[in-house]
């Protein structure tokens, strides 16, 4: 599953649910996992070169232990990829990737203002995540899952997407976020 992913990053090609035998569920965790390798966080992020990649879900879980089971007794570059469950309440800034499950519009606003400043890596569902603040938006569109970024967003929380998953995401603009 892990693969079929990392080869829609790489290839450029969305994947698709029913012909890949996978589950919507199944490829967002998968795309998930994998924003760990093509994600660079600021020097400072981590305690020290043995801290975690912590890959967060706040809200409830779509994904059950699908999430954990991906990443379980895989590393990123030296370091283990924990998966979390957050509360909402919980501090949020203690992960480095954050799935911030659907939830009402100012809720999400609430949640990602909360960040604003963290060096997390911000993801969601839906175009409204991003006109809303978030980094990377899901996007089902027929039966494909492709990607939606706000780079400036990334930026400004100094948090580099590699271009390969550039690449693959419809990017939006700030202007046009802010004319919402």
């Amino acid at each position: 599953m892990m693969l079929l992913a990392v080869c829609a990053i790489i290839t450029g090609k969305p994947l698709a649910p029913q012909s890949q035998g996978l589950t919507e569920h199944q490829i967002k965790a998968g795309f998930l996992f994998n924003f760990t390798k093509f994600v660079e966080w600021p020097e400072g992020t981590f305690a020290d070169s043995s801290s975690p990649i912590i890959l967060g879900v706040v809200g409830e879980s779509p994904f059950g232990n699908l999430l954990a089971e991906t990443a379980a007794g895989k590393s990123v570059n030296g370091r283990a990829v924990v998966v979390r469950q957050f509360k909402e309440g919980q501090d949020l800034r203690s992960c480095q990737v954050l799935f911030i499950v659907a939830m009402d519009k100012k809720r999400m606003q609430e949640t990602l203002g909360k960040l604003k400043g963290s060096r997390v890596l911000t993801v969601g569902e839906g175009s409204g995540f991003t006109q809303s603040g978030g980094m990377i938006a899901f996007l089902v569109e027929g039966n494909r899952v492709r990607l939606e970024i706000d780079l400036q967003t990334a930026a400004e929380a100094h948090v580099k997407i590699s271009a390969k998953v550039i690449a693959v995401a419809r990017l939006v603009a700030r202007e046009a976020r802010e004319k919402n």
